[in-house]
């Protein structure tokens, strides 16, 4: 029993990612970006003028910004940010 536990935890923690509704679900908030490209387009202007201020977008006081001007929280301002960066305006830093 004792060479089976690293196989059943490791069966276990897999399983509870795979079956995980986080996963499963696309996130309502990425999914409002994707459906609204005019906000994407919105906070990439934001972005580049902070870069352009030497600034950058995912600093906390601009993230803290981006939650504010969005209703969002802090944490789904970060994901929001590194989200619209990545797939909209890949030269924002």
């Amino acid at each position: 029993m004792k060479n089976q536990f690293p196989l059943l935890l490791l069966v276990g923690l897999l399983g509870g990612f795979c079956f995980s509704p986080a996963l499963a679900v696309a996130s309502p908030l990425l999914e409002s970006v994707k459906q609204n490209k005019q906000l994407a387009t919105q906070l990439c202007g934001e972005f580049r003028k902070l870069n352009a201020s030497g600034q950058r977008a995912h600093e906390p006081a601009n993230i803290r910004n981006t939650a504010a001007s969005q209703g969002l929280s802090p944490l789904d301002a970060e994901i929001l940010t590194t989200y619209v960066v990545g797939m909209y305006c890949p030269d924002v830093r």
